[in-house]
């Protein structure tokens, strides 16, 4: 095993597709010895660590035998050291016999592998080769980073000496197709959280399969915990009732209209609502939370009147008791988890309605455990939910309520009625005593939950015990794209296509397709919905998204499927109209 070549670069913009992206893949081969410190060789850089670079990804190394590999599967002859944006090309090292927690040692300085190369469109633009980050998963041939245990001088020619082996012994490929390919096994999954070495991130991300495709106290791994919706796009419910909950909210309660039983949703999720308030105009598409005991046989939602809202109003002032509604199946991962830890249910003004949920299945099952209901509101006749809430508190054993009203009425009555005056904050919650070992989960408008998230993290919560729901389109993180203007969804540019209308229901927008467009990742972009992206190939999932109702083609074959309802934003073209969950 040898160090053929070292190779560093630093970031350079390059244009792509019409867009700027900033990038350091571009690495040339330097003669001579060269330091390696712990976040990267001596002349070489990223240009953005939160993708690449850092402590576990200070060198990243390719092999010479894929290099061979490539230029007869590709028909190429044109590669040059540093190709595949690698900092070491080696000869050996190959990614079915190296493991992760593998110790070597080259010149003066002592390396770890810690994980697999990151899919990422980018090494596509480095290649050529769109396709490249699929092909480097689908062939095995990912390549690997290292980390610097023992910074030193290390020079092309040099010996590469393995001086200690990995636990678990899983492979570069293995730990890869893990992530990446189907057919994964969960005890694989338990073994690789188990190496030391592997990355936090590469770690994180193996903790979410298993949370996300295991239920609570299940052994062997086959019970979903996130079952696929209950029915494919819109079915039609009746509206059994409508009640008046505060000035501003009303709760909606719809049935099935045939034999059919709603199943039960999980305690948190929301309905997709598709309505028709003016025969002339496409149907809005709305999201509202689910408000009652999470059982079979019905869904109640709560809406609040927003001021011009034309869902709202419509729910409002034109729905009636017998009415049909088109409805899509509950969705949504902001739900209860089944822990013992403190849960903490903190809401503003109609936020108040997924944490109600999980209140009543707290006390439908009579929960020990310790249960804090925090709520904002301006005073009592705003005050939705106020008596349900009150009745489910006194059947915990364990719970806490902290309600602030942040302009009580003359009659409001402290003590009863609220505890507080004021807003909620982070620092009222420290005084209150709200622990911060516990499962906090936050729902109102974007600033309120912002701020507290922000406040809670600060106090010492874990992040990932801090929950949100958030109904309207969400920042992403788009990695090395440069110079985009923040805008509010919009059509695209130009004339409006002829094909299937496309609907991003958070964003309130309609659509039509025109084939211009490469994928319906391209379309969202070029109408500024967000969407998360990684490789634009379908591998990494980062761009999956909800399909709420419709059918789409895959241009590429993802390596892994979504579930059902569910869809790659990156390789897909609608087939018929279709509802986004975006």
């Amino acid at each position: 095993m040898r160090l053929l070549s070292i190779n560093v670069g630093t970031p350079r913009t390059v244009a792509w597709q019409g867009r700027q992206v900033r990038t350091a893949i571009f690495k040339d081969p330097v003669a001579g010895p060269r330091f390696v410190g712990r976040i990267n060789i001596e002349g070489d850089d990223q240009a953005d660590r939160l993708a690449h670079g850092g402590e576990h990804r200070a060198v990243f190394v390719y092999q010479i035998e894929s290099y061979h590999y490539w230029e007869k599967e590709l028909g190429r002859d044109d590669f040059a050291y540093g190709q595949f944006g690698e900092n070491f090309t080696v000869e050996g090292l190959a990614d079915d016999e190296v493991c992760i927690g593998d110790h070597f040692r080259i010149g003066d300085a002592l390396f770890e592998v810690t994980q697999p190369r990151v899919t990422c469109y980018r090494v596509g633009i480095r290649m050529d080769e769109p396709r490249m980050p699929a092909l480097l998963v689908s062939h095995r041939r990912p390549g690997f980073y290292l980390r610097v245990l023992e910074e030193g001088v290390v020079q092309a020619g040099e010996e590469i000496v393995k001086v200690a082996s990995g636990p678990e012994s899983m492979t570069v490929a293995e730990i890869d197709a893990l992530l990446y390919l189907p057919g994964r096994q969960r005890h694989n999954l338990v073994r690789a959280l188990k190496i030391p070495a592997l990355s936090d991130g590469w770690k994180g991300s193996f903790q979410e399969i298993l949370d996300r495709e295991t239920a609570p106290g299940s052994d062997d791994g086959d019970t979903p915990k996130s079952p696929p919706p209950a029915w494919a796009g819109f079915r039609p419910l009746r509206v059994d009732s409508i009640v008046a909950e505060s000035a501003e909210v009303i709760s909606i309660t719809l049935s099935p209209t045939d034999a059919d039983v709603a199943p039960a949703a999980a305690p948190g999720q929301f309905l997709t609502l598709r309505l028709h308030p003016d025969a002339a105009e496409a149907p809005v598409t709305r999201n509202y939370s689910l408000s009652g005991a999470p059982v079979a046989g019905s869904y109640r939602i709560g809406v609040k009147r927003e001021p011009h809202g034309a869902a709202s109003g419509y729910l409002h002032t034109r729905l009636a008791v017998g009415d049909l509604v088109e409805v899509a199946a509950p969705r949504g991962s902001f739900t209860l988890e089944q822990d013992q830890r403190p849960a903490v249910l903190i809401s503003a003004g109609v936020g108040a309605t997924p944490v109600l949920a999980m209140l009543h299945a707290l006390a439908a099952k009579r929960s020990e455990r310790e249960v804090w209901w925090i709520h904002g509101a301006r005073n009592r006749a705003q005050h939705s939910f106020h008596d349900e809430a009150e009745s489910l508190l006194e059947e915990l054993p364990n719970a806490h309520r902290l309600v602030a009203y942040s302009a009580p009425g003359p009659e409001d009555r402290p003590g009863r009625d609220f505890d507080v005056s004021g807003h909620l904050t982070g620092a009222l919650l420290a005084e209150s005593g709200v622990p911060i070992d516990a499962d906090f989960y936050i729902c109102g408008p974007g600033g309120f939950m912002h701020d507290l998230a922000a406040a809670l993290t600060a106090n010492g919560v874990t992040p990932d015990r801090v929950r949100t729901e958030v109904f309207g389109p969400t920042d992403v993180y788009r990695s090395g794209i440069v110079g985009l203007e923040k805008r509010a969804p919009h059509p695209p540019d130009g004339a409006q296509g002829t094909g299937p209308l496309v609907l991003f229901s958070r964003s309130n927008l309609s659509v039509r397709w025109d084939p211009v467009f490469g994928s319906l990742l391209d379309l969202a972009e070029a109408c500024d919905v967000p969407v998360g992206f990684g490789c634009r190939t379908g591998v990494c999932h980062n761009c999956e998204s909800g399909l709420v109702s419709g059918d789409v083609d895959y241009q590429i074959e993802p390596l892994e499927p979504p579930t059902v309802g569910r869809l790659l934003m990156c390789c897909t073209h609608p087939r018929t109209d279709l509802a986004l969950d975006l």
